[in-house]
């Protein structure tokens, strides 16, 4: 039987005590020894003062008291930015001024594995351990062997490691003849004009640059996508910093400057030290600047991919002409993109609004249809509103945009998730979530929302499959991150679902989809800390019919019947007010055990094609009525018995 690994976790990392390696959410991150040693040491005093001078006898008592301090800053400013922390607003690390630092964040005890240890994130298992041995090879290791054996064997490896380092400089400086599939960041371009109000065509030339390497061949280049780069606009992390927080080997960085009528463009590849593999000026005249963004990226994503081994003809061929998107339509969408990122009730009416907007201005604008279909799905599962008011207008842009732009991944997604949680056509579904990833093998959404079909389908080694392909494309997107928990959740891996939530809710406590991670609680009987998530949310978010129904759900499972009896009396007060979407009802009703209400509100649900129903066959809320035949013949009726 293999021995537990000791570990630290805390937030979304995992320090793991044997082989001092630091992970997050199961991917490894590199950090020097000392700072690795330092983070050890602050956990294992988690809330307590860590001094300087314990740190210096600990690790420098053989340096210079000037190295000590040079050594000590350096290393607690590593930690920081591997972490994400700041000193000014710490989550982790406390500066304690002329006394030394201190651990702030919470560490969960595993006490199975003694006092020491804690519980971690979900990773890979660990490595088992080697078998002891004993005799002379343990106690003298190559002593034993002839000295003309130890010679060849010291030589041996010599050329071995002189080969070793002489191949990765060689690769270095020759990345296109590289056989290992490389990682890349666009990272936003600064707008030199001085004027903020012409942001639109720095981040436009970013995510179109973006969107071109993408469609290359992802078998050789990775592309991470808009939402994690975005994160590092107008900021001032070192090359370095962002290379180990996002996991990539190279990036393209640059400058946008307009004067006088004419836009000038600087673009370099580097790899993540610094060191220029590459570099373009443009200076183009502005009669259309959307057309000048899309032919500079394309000059410059062929320039990379022939870097990378690739060739110009490997590039995607656009069926649809370049059309001239109107710059003021153009802000608005980048906008509506970013409203669209938040994924709560208010920024999507929002992003709604400014894709409504950029649409009226400039109609043959693909995209901007293609995103107004994505936030009408989304806002009709996270409103609670009924399907009918969202749905129909979702379907009516993406259709719009696939006749101006066939080949536009994201009105694909679009069609996809009306097809599954309207139409519940899941053969359909599938096809256009493949359709879309085949177009831009790096379009996370379309691998975010296809694990969670194939989620719904009970695929669960697929969908985290898919998920953790989405991840790979956008490290740092939370929604990605929450949504995982729900795929665990739905393959119940409660302990695992909870796990996955708390640490997106330790990066953001006000995450929306992180507040699911009541029903994975609920499962393990964890009443009343879901309890507090929902009061916590109802603080923020006032009283909403999601609100009621999940107080109705948690003190129904809990047995706290006079509790839940009252919030359903409040949930239907609202639906006579305003009707809303009817499988909030049902979950309601399922918790309190009427099971004839259940039966009730699921066939309103399916009259009005909740999207509560797409999970109809995999959400563990319905066990209690899964054996009933009325729930059989909804799952024949919904194609979901397949």
């Amino acid at each position: 039987m293999s021995k537990q690994v000791p570990t630290h976790a805390f937030g979304p990392f995992e320090l793991r005590i044997p082989t001092r390696e630091l992970y997050k959410y199961g991917v490894k991150l590199k950090l020097r020894p000392q700072p690795l040693q330092i983070l050890q040491m602050l956990l294992e005093h988690s809330g307590d003062a860590v001094t300087r001078e314990e740190l210096r006898k600990a690790l420098w008592v053989e340096t210079t008291f000037v190295d000590f301090e040079h050594g000590l800053n350096n290393s607690i400013k590593e930690l920081r930015r591997v972490l994400g922390d700041s000193a000014a607003e710490p989550r982790y690390i406390e500066t304690l001024p002329r006394v030394g630092y201190r651990f702030i964040a919470s560490v969960q005890r595993d006490e199975s594995a003694g006092d020491d240890h804690v519980v971690a994130m979900p990773t890979p298992p660990p490595t088992p351990e080697l078998p002891a041995t004993s005799g002379p090879q343990q106690r003298w290791g190559m002593r034993w062997l002839p000295a003309h054996f130890r010679l060849l064997v010291a030589v041996t490896s010599l050329m071995m490691l002189a080969a070793a380092v002489y191949l990765m400089w060689w690769s270095s400086l020759h990345p296109s003849h590289a056989n290992t599939r490389v990682v890349l960041a666009v990272l936003p371009f600064e707008n030199l004009t001085g004027d903020s109000g012409q942001d639109y065509l720095s981040d436009g030339l970013t995510e179109e640059l973006i969107s071109q390497l993408g469609q290359a061949d992802s078998r050789r280049l990775g592309v991470i996508g808009r939402a994690s780069v975005m994160h590092y606009k107008g900021g001032h992390e070192s090359l370095q910093e962002i290379g180990r927080a996002l996991q990539v080997q190279y990036a393209v960085e640059g400058n946008v400057r307009r004067d006088s009528g004419r836009v000038s463009i600087s673009a370099r590849l580097v790899d993540m030290r610094g060191r220029s593999l590459w570099s373009g000026e443009y200076d183009k005249d502005t009669t259309d600047l959307l057309a000048i963004q899309q032919e500079i990226a394309q000059q410059i994503s062929n320039e990379v991919r022939l870097r990378f081994g690739g060739s110009e003809s490997s590039a995607p061929a656009k069926t649809a002409a370049i059309h001239a998107v109107s710059t003021q339509a153009h802000d608005l969408y980048l906008r509506g993109t970013y409203f669209l990122n938040k994924r709560d009730v208010a920024g999507l009416r929002q992003a709604v609004s400014c894709f409504q907007q950029a649409v009226t201005i400039d109609p043959g604008y693909a995209s901007a249809h293609a995103a107004l279909a994505n936030s009408y799905a989304l806002l009709s599962s996270y409103s609670g509103g009924l399907q009918a008011q969202y749905m129909p207008k979702a379907k009516q842009a993406a259709l719009r945009a696939l006749e101006l732009d066939g080949n536009l991944p994201e009105a694909h997604v679009a069609l996809a998730v009306i097809a599954q949680n309207y139409d519940w056509d899941w053969q359909a579904a599938e096809r256009e979530y493949r359709l879309a990833i085949q177009l831009n093998p790096n379009y996370a959404t379309a691998h975010h929302w296809y694990a969670e079909h194939l989620a719904y389908r009970g695929r669960f080694r697929e969908a985290l499959a898919e998920s953790e392909l989405a991840r790979q494309i956008e490290p740092l997107s939370m929604i990605i991150a929450a949504d995982r928990g729900v795929i665990l959740y739905y393959a119940r891996q409660f302990d695992d679902s909870i796990k996955q939530f708390a640490a997106v809710r330790e990066m953001e406590p006000n995450f929306v989809r992180a507040g699911m991670i009541v029903y994975p609680m609920v499962e393990k009987q964890l009443y009343s800390d879901a309890l507090k998530i929902e009061e916590q949310a109802h603080r923020i978010y006032g009283e909403n019919a999601w609100y009621w129904s999940n107080v109705a759900y948690v003190a129904g499972r809990s047995g706290r019947q006079k509790d839940a009896h009252r919030a359903l009396r409040q949930l239907k007060q609202l639906n006579r007010r305003r009707p809303f979407d009817p499988g909030i009802l049902l979950l309601a009703n399922l918790a309190i055990g009427d099971r004839e209400q259940a039966f009730f509100w699921m066939e309103k649900a399916y009259t009005e094609h909740s999207c509560v129903l797409a999970s109809l066959k995999v959400e563990p809320a319905f066990d209690p009525v899964r054996a009933d035949p009325r729930f059989q013949d909804m799952l024949q009726r919904l194609r979901l018995d397949r």
